[in-house]
């Protein structure tokens, strides 16, 4: 009987590929417009844009979110992030770019990166109605929670993982 275990990324992908989006534009499934790719990272166009040229980075292994992921693949996302978000600002002649996790549409880890022209870009008019919108800071919290939050992070992260 053997006590090794099976690599986690195989069984997830296989158990994924054929029902998530990303693991099949990853796999070349379906179709994408490709800006990068590698062994382990696919960057390709979001084909519903905030700005032109906002990409997605997804890995080829399925992990449904990004505090899922193992810290070398991390690393290599936001590696890719940062030249993307370098490219960006030289094609575009923006100030900035961004790059977020957001994992709000598709349980596959994906990072956006896009041109900001705009401060709103990230929170972006496109998916809003209304019109004409006025965008202000968010309150100032206390200080007492502030410290209160810290606590409670710092705390968390001192914990093994999965230990609530």
């Amino acid at each position: 009987m053997s006590t090794e275990q099976p690599d986690a990324d195989v069984d997830q992908t296989a158990s994924h590929a054929d029902t998530c989006i990303f693991c099949r534009i990853a796999s070349g499934a379906i179709p994408s417009h490709v800006v990068y790719e590698d062994e382990h990272l696919k960057a390709f166009l979001d084909i519903q844009p905030i700005r032109p040229g906002h990409v997605l980075i997804v890995p080829k292994t399925h992990h449904d979110y990004f505090d899922d992921l193992p810290p070398e693949l991390a690393s290599r996302i936001v590696h890719l992030g940062q030249r993307l978000g370098k490219a960006m600002k030289l094609h575009y002649g923006v100030e900035r770019a961004a790059f977020l996790f957001t994992g709000t549409d598709v349980a596959h880890v994906h990072a956006h990166v896009l041109p900001m022209h705009e401060k709103t870009d990230i929170t972006s008019p496109v998916y809003i109605e209304q019109k004409d919108l006025i965008f202000r800071l968010a309150p100032r919290a206390s200080d007492e929670d502030l410290k209160q939050t810290v606590a409670a992070l710092a705390a968390a992260l001192d914990r093994p993982s999965g230990q609530n």
